[in-house]
């Protein structure tokens, strides 16, 4: 009877020990599955502040608010077409000439518009104020009837940049993004779910 005792008490013990080891797995299970959620939601942070601080770099080299842009429409064709990708410059010291391509905003409007430089009109002032007009090559008229009411010239101040490269087409994903909310959310998830379920 006392064998049996000490053998009862003993089969008691392990079984809590057994307990507590699978308790100590779960935990550290649970623990490191936190963690690696952790470390992958920082890696999609650090993702997203490098890209930000790559297109803040590209603005201060290019001297340009928005360095690349995508062609919108086809009002430039044949020389660019809808979703060609563009990269552009600004440096306030290069002026602006006939035939060039440039980017400008106009006062109310959201978008900005891709022309080439059509006619330039120098003003005999004190700051010699060099005014241009502009035209898409695919467009059968001037952009005055795209301009904001009254105004017939563009300076350099309503110049976002001069294109000075371009990537054919690589800018459709954009436009379908914009076009189609349910797509641009879908690619938005998929790459999120990727970063975050990805282990290197």
């Amino acid at each position: 009877m006392h064998r049996i005792v000490k053998v009862t008490v003993y089969w008691i013990d392990i079984k809590k020990c057994d307990t507590n080891i699978r308790s100590d797995i779960q935990y550290r299970a649970l623990s490191s599955a936190g963690y690696q959620f952790l470390y992958q939601l920082l890696s999609f942070g650090m993702i997203v502040s490098s890209a930000l601080m790559i297109w803040k770099g590209l603005m201060v080299v290019t001297g340009s608010e928005s360095p690349i842009v995508v062609v919108l429409s086809g009002s430039m064709e044949p020389a660019f077409h809808r979703g060609d990708l563009l990269f552009l410059t600004n440096y306030q010291d290069e002026p602006v000439r006939v035939g060039e391509i440039v980017v400008f905003k106009v006062e109310g409007r959201d978008i900005p518009i891709v022309h080439r430089v059509l006619k330039l009109h120098e003003k005999g002032d004190q700051n010699n104020t060099v005014k241009f007009l502009t035209k898409g090559d695919n467009n059968s008229v001037d952009d005055r009837g795209l301009y904001a009411p009254g105004q017939l010239w563009l300076t350099h101040k309503d110049v976002v940049g001069r294109a000075r490269g371009f990537l054919p087409y690589v800018g459709m994903v954009t436009i379908y993004m914009n076009e189609y909310p349910k797509f641009k959310y879908a690619v938005l998830a998929c790459l999120g779910l990727y970063v975050l379920v990805h282990r290197e």
